[in-house]
């Protein structure tokens, strides 16, 4: 289909077209999280299958939607908002910690939003790899903001004399492959520990990073 059908305009039962139209997404992008993120799957999913989960009909599907490609695109975006909205929450209400303790909550949120629903695990590890061109590179675009802001609080920590004074970008890009495979293998059952043990360790890593060996400050705060 070349694009999405024209949505009606108007009020009906009391509410604007915009507002039926984000209700409808809204209940399309819960249905594909249920079916993209559990059984059966992104690739085994159909048009029909998704519209009839979501209690609406085909034709309302290719209001909102070209393809399926373009649902699993949005959720996945929808599904790393969520987690950038608990760290960033986190961060704030832990600005006054030392950096130790900053970084323990960051990642206790953010690990808790991520690995608290295993659908949106299999959404953000493995459903999203290899679809296509466009979703790899929405993959890691999204991933390369995860850089950024692994990079501003280091930045930050250096501001502050927390941390050695460095381009922390490649740093960063290989540490967050280690959260994402972390997790991932946590929540899968192929790592024996807790989450909190888990966090520990992401803080372990992360710390070596900012605080090396070799850099002695002459006043921690």
């Amino acid at each position: 289909m070349a694009g999405r059908l024209r949505q009606p305009t108007g009020r009906y039962g009391g509410r604007t077209a915009a507002e039926r139209q984000a209700e409808r997404r809204s209940r399309f992008l819960d249905a594909a999280l249920q079916l993209f993120g559990d059984s059966p799957g992104f690739r085994s999913t159909t048009v029909a299958a998704l519209s009839e989960a979501a209690g609406l009909s085909t034709r309302q599907f290719y209001e909102e939607f070209r393809t399926l490609e373009d649902v699993l695109a949005a959720l996945h975006l929808q599904v790393n908002a969520w987690a950038e909205e608990a760290a960033l929450i986190a961060l704030a209400e832990a600005q006054d910690l030392p950096l130790a303790g900053r970084a323990t909550a960051i990642f206790r949120a953010y690990a808790a939003n991520v690995t608290g629903d295993p659908r949106r695990i299999r959404i953000t590890f493995v459903e999203i790899i290899g679809v296509s061109p466009r979703l790899e590179e929405q993959r890691l675009a999204r991933r390369a903001r995860w850089v950024d802001f692994i990079c501003a609080a280091a930045a930050d920590a250096v501001e502050h004399g927390e941390a050695a004074p460095r381009d922390y970008r490649i740093a960063a890009t290989a540490f967050i492959g280690s959260v994402n495979g972390l997790l991932h293998d946590w929540s899968a059952g192929w790592v024996d520990a807790t989450l909190d043990q888990v966090v520990e360790e992401l803080v372990r890593q992360l710390l070596g990073i900012l605080r090396p060996a070799d850099w002695h400050p002459d006043d921690l705060s």
